[in-house]
């Protein structure tokens, strides 16, 4: 898995409150078996039209939000089925951060589990994101998971919290079994004791 420690990048504004697991990857496109692929179709009942064309009212299909890897929303984003997918098509689509004042708990857990940074922050600084998003074309936000920061070059200056044992999973790339692995030396020497200990 690929560690995460500091990011700049562009912001992308979801502004809707209790975006599910069904309108970030709709329940046609789960067929697929791998973990890639699903970036062209994140959000994508809200992204295009029955012909497939671009809604240019959403607000991602703006060119000011092209190639954007923040992503700021309202609350309870991720809410809804536990489908992984989800997290698979935001990191897929150019996403690596997530800023919102809450999340469902099982989407926040699958986010640390493939390299994604979610962040909660109060509402207000949150419409403070918003706000700023708004006003400067190209708005970028810089992430420091490592002193657990946000900045912009406007003056933004945001503590966040993340529990360390997560922390530490992304700094540091790994998955559960990435985890596991860390313990490799001791697993074996335990198996080899009990294979000898089984042959008497």
């Amino acid at each position: 898995m690929e560690a995460f420690t500091k990011l700049t990048g562009i912001v992308g504004p979801v502004d809707r409150v209790n975006v599910d697991t069904d309108a970030i990857i709709p329940k046609q496109f789960l067929k697929r078996i791998e973990r890639t692929g699903f970036g062209q179709f994140l959000f994508y009942e809200w992204r295009f039209d029955q012909k497939g064309n671009d809604i240019d009212s959403f607000e991602l299909n703006k060119p000011r939000y092209s190639g954007a890897s923040v992503l700021v929303s309202r609350a309870n984003f991720g809410c809804g089925s536990s489908r992984e997918h989800a997290p698979w098509a935001i990191l897929d689509y150019g996403f690596k951060c997530i800023i919102a004042p809450s999340f469902a708990d099982i989407f926040y857990n699958n986010c640390f589990k493939n390299s994604i940074l979610p962040i909660k922050l109060s509402e207000e600084q949150v419409e403070d994101i918003f706000q700023r998003t708004a006003a400067h074309d190209g708005y970028q936000l810089n992430v420091d998971l490592e002193n657990q920061t946000l900045t912009d070059e406007y003056g933004l200056h945001i503590d966040f919290n993340i529990d360390e044992h997560r922390r530490q999973f992304l700094l540091q790339g790994l998955d559960d079994i990435g985890l596991t692995l860390q313990h490799e030396a001791d697993i074996t020497a335990y198996e080899q004791k009990r294979a000898s200990l089984a042959l008497g």
